[in-house]
């Protein structure tokens, strides 16, 4: 499936390794990268210090972010060049339904109808999936300063919503990778057999782990 695809998504919990996954497959592919940016969060850091006073901010920082660079996605598909992005912007509501009080996420939720940008759904979304224990280990080792108060707790939390979300979703073809046994990140040889799963993608739902 991966030579016919132009624009593909790869998604996951934080600490998945989906943004260092966009950008090997965006090298190798000579892609365009389309990444969102959570250190030009302002409230990202004090988000994970006092998540009830300041996830809307942050939230509503991220949706604007998030549809800011979605704008220029489709110059790129025009001109039929490939893209690889490291957010789903249908997943956004996620996080809003995760950290937000009611009348918080109703108004996050007009937000997020009006500024919704009908982007093209992609031609494949990459979805990582690890358990919160591996996650918040590879947190820690990466660390950075404005996620050192990220709980494993909360972690649990994104993981359960993330899989709620992907076991509904069907916009695109998904393709569901074990980010617990393999490390396509870090691992050379697990990138290398990724890729070649990919190209070898057939259904419009797969899972991809070692005893795959």
């Amino acid at each position: 499936m991966l030579e016919k695809v132009r624009y593909v998504v790869v998604e996951g919990p934080i600490g998945a390794g989906k943004t260092t996954l966009a950008k090997r497959l965006a090298e190798r592919l000579n892609a365009n990268v389309l990444l969102e940016q959570p250190e030009m969060n302002p409230f990202l850091g004090r988000f994970y210090q006092n998540m009830e006073r300041w996830a809307l901010p942050t939230q509503i920082e991220f949706l604007f972010q998030r549809t800011d660079l979605l704008r220029g996605l489709e110059p790129l598909r025009r001109d039929g060049q490939r893209v690889i992005s490291d957010f789903l912007l249908e997943k956004d509501p996620l996080f809003a339904g995760l950290t937000l009080a009611d009348d918080e996420e109703r108004l996050y939720q007009r937000l997020y109808e009006s500024l919704h940008p009908k982007s093209p759904a992609p031609d494949l979304v990459i979805y990582l999936q690890a358990k919160p224990e591996t996650l918040i280990e590879r947190v820690r080792r990466r660390g950075m300063d404005s996620e050192r108060r990220i709980t494993e707790a909360y972690l649990e939390r994104v993981v359960e919503r993330y899989a709620q979300f992907f076991h509904q979703y069907d916009r695109s073809p998904l393709f569901i990778v074990d980010a617990e046994e393999l490390n396509p990140v870090e691992h050379d040889e697990d990138f290398e057999l990724l890729y070649k799963r990919l190209f070898a993608m057939r259904s419009y739902r797969e899972f991809f782990g070692y005893s795959q």
